[in-house]
């Protein structure tokens, strides 16, 4: 079963990636709205959480996603999958999450801010660096000759252009831009949720068949993501709210962006595909309940 998974493909039409893309790029776009040049400018106020941050998302889990491979041995197709996954900038819900958790909400914005910017030049490097890295996935990489420089355009597009032109708007017009905010997320995320599930339902004997396979995989990983931004909060001893910043922004992924390079790059593989799929369903569970968990760990403390 696990040489099928591995040369499976999973299928995702014309209309539905185009849907994906758009999606992805109003999500950008409602998020950038919130977000102020003073965020980048808090920077300089507070720059070891920040850098930190950054450290956690775009070096510590690619090399820990590298070290955990190396260990489980997945199927290459699947490896292919985490390392892309790690090498996406945070999930968007994850300024939600660190508010909801009572976390450092300015922080959490500012280093989605700059991830999403980060990611059009990291997101591609990271994945070529770690996956050729690897023997396994290398030899895909080298079947599939992936351009690099195509890659970098379609993030550059799908993250990049939306941010600027949210920033812009929202620094123009920002009373406006925060009551289009509030009506852009909750559509985009629907409409981003439906071409999922589209795309669970089009698949559907593939993820019933695979799911226990890759479950342990995901979970592991998502783990490993959660522990880094934890454990480089607490060595460097930031402040609870930073700590719980830092371990939700590195433990939530851009699985969404995942899977349009996925499909866009890499003819839906099925491996890949599976494990960024389950990834954008898993990580909101887990993210709930390290939020929920670390609310309460709060309250405990504020009591002590």
């Amino acid at each position: 079963m696990l040489s099928e998974l591995d040369q499976s493909q999973l299928h995702f039409d014309g209309d539905s990636l185009l849907l994906l893309n758009i999606s992805l790029a109003i999500i950008m776009f409602g998020v950038a709205l919130e977000i102020r040049i003073k965020d980048f400018k808090n920077l300089w106020n507070y720059p070891k959480p920040f850098f930190l941050g950054v450290v956690a998302q775009f070096l510590l889990l690619p090399f820990l996603t590298f070290v955990l491979v190396w260990w489980v041995s997945p199927i290459p197709s699947v490896a292919l999958g985490m390392f892309m996954v790690a090498a996406c900038p945070g999930g968007n819900i994850s300024n939600f999450l660190t508010n909801f958790a009572g976390g450092n909400t300015a922080l959490s914005v500012t280093l989605t801010a700059f991830a999403t910017v980060s990611a059009i030049v990291l997101t591609p490097l990271n994945f070529a660096f770690w996956a050729g890295m690897y023997p396994p996935t290398a030899a895909i990489l080298k079947e599939i000759s992936l351009d690099y420089f195509q890659v970098f355009q379609t993030v550059a597009l799908i993250l990049g252009v939306p941010l600027a032109l949210g920033i812009l708007v929202g620094q123009r017009l920002p009373k406006a831009s925060l009551a289009l905010s509030a009506f852009l997320k909750p559509i985009s995320i629907a409409i981003f949720a439906t071409i999922v599930l589209v795309a669970f339902y089009s698949n559907y004997e593939n993820f019933l068949k695979f799911i226990f396979l890759i479950f342990g995989w995901v979970l592991s990983h998502n783990l490993f993501a959660l522990f880094s931004g934890f454990f480089l909060a607490r060595v460097f001893r930031l402040s609870w709210a930073d700590t719980k910043t830092l371990t939700i922004e590195t433990g939530i992924q851009n699985s969404g962006l995942a899977l349009l390079l996925i499909f866009t790059f890499f003819n839906g593989l099925g491996g890949m595909a599976i494990i960024a799929g389950w990834w954008g369903i898993w990580h909101i569970i887990s993210g709930f309940a390290v939020a929920f968990t670390l609310k309460g760990v709060h309250k405990q403390i504020r009591v002590v």
